[in-house]
């Protein structure tokens, strides 16, 4: 007669808390700290009610701040993906004198106050600065311009798309590359089918983080920029005049609708991000 005998199975301790624990942590946590003050956001938005909250929303100084924010931080992105593939690709692939260095300065924007930095690059662009007068002879202004504000946005977001591309690049063997090499492909061949859709997700994520960022920029952008409305005002400028002229459902109204808007993006930033893994799995 066969005795089936079942495996005992023994559960292993985390080292960490259980679910239940750590997920009430993670609850507690997102909700002091982002459902709380994005939810008051939409509560004193809807004190003033449906009306009123289209006129400001649909007026044209908004619309206007909106279209500079949004037009320029997703350049700024789009540079800095381009730009900060490049450089981690340096950083990764190469050995030279003074990399470590480098790679150091990479994180600058994250430790040096945006206003530092603000007045820093408007010295340097404007017509008598350093670079911009580069530039004057051939009628570029770059301070007080849209120019300016994709100029520091796209120096306080880089760091992210790097430090985003760096450890997908350090994991690629590059034994595929020589492999593909020896079946006959070409550099450009390599890359775009290679290398490429491993670094999509990476890429898209570092997109993400350098837009979103952009996005809620205030302290580099504010002095670049001239803040002209109509012309180079960003919104998170026009959302603080309001709230010094105690005009608060202006200001929570407009914020409001940026929340809103820049949600949408992201989620559908995350989605082309599945997408992409799904795609790079299959």
């Amino acid at each position: 007669m066969n005795i089936a005998i079942k495996p005992i199975k023994i559960k292993k301790k985390s080292v960490i808390p259980g679910f239940g624990i750590t997920m009430g942590f993670t609850l507690t946590y997102l909700t002091l700290l982002v459902l709380i003050p994005v939810s008051m956001v939409f509560l004193n938005t809807a004190k003033i009610g449906f009306k009123e909250f289209w006129e400001i929303a649909s007026s044209e100084r908004v619309l206007a701040s909106l279209k500079i924010s949004f037009s320029t931080s997703f350049l700024a992105a789009v540079i800095n993906v381009v730009f900060g593939l490049l450089l981690a690709w340096v950083l990764e692939r190469y050995d030279f004198w003074g990399k470590k260095l480098i790679d150091g300065l990479i994180d600058l924007p994250f430790a040096l106050p945006t206003a530092v930095a603000g007045i820093s690059l408007t010295t340097l662009y404007s017509k008598n600065g350093w670079i911009g007068k580069l530039f004057a002879p051939f009628g570029i202004k770059i301070s007080y311009t849209p120019l300016g504000i994709v100029v520091a946005l796209v120096f306080i977001g880089f760091p992210f798309v790097v430090r985003t591309v760096q450890p997908v690049l350090e994991s690629i063997d590059f034994e595929v590359e020589e492999a593909a090499a020896c079946l006959g492909a070409t550099r450009f061949q390599t890359f775009f089918r290679v290398i490429l859709p491993e670094l999509l997700p990476a890429l898209i994520t570092g997109f993400a983080l350098a837009f979103s960022r952009s996005l809620g920029e205030y302290g580099s952008v504010v002095f670049i920029s001239g803040n002209m409305p109509m012309k180079t005002e960003i919104t998170p400028l026009l959302i603080r005049t309001k709230l010094e002229q105690y005009d608060y459902a202006g200001g929570t109204a407009v914020a409001a609708v940026m929340l809103i808007i820049s949600f949408l993006l992201l989620l559908m930033i995350n989605a082309f991000q599945w997408w992409a893994n799904r795609h790079k799995s299959s």
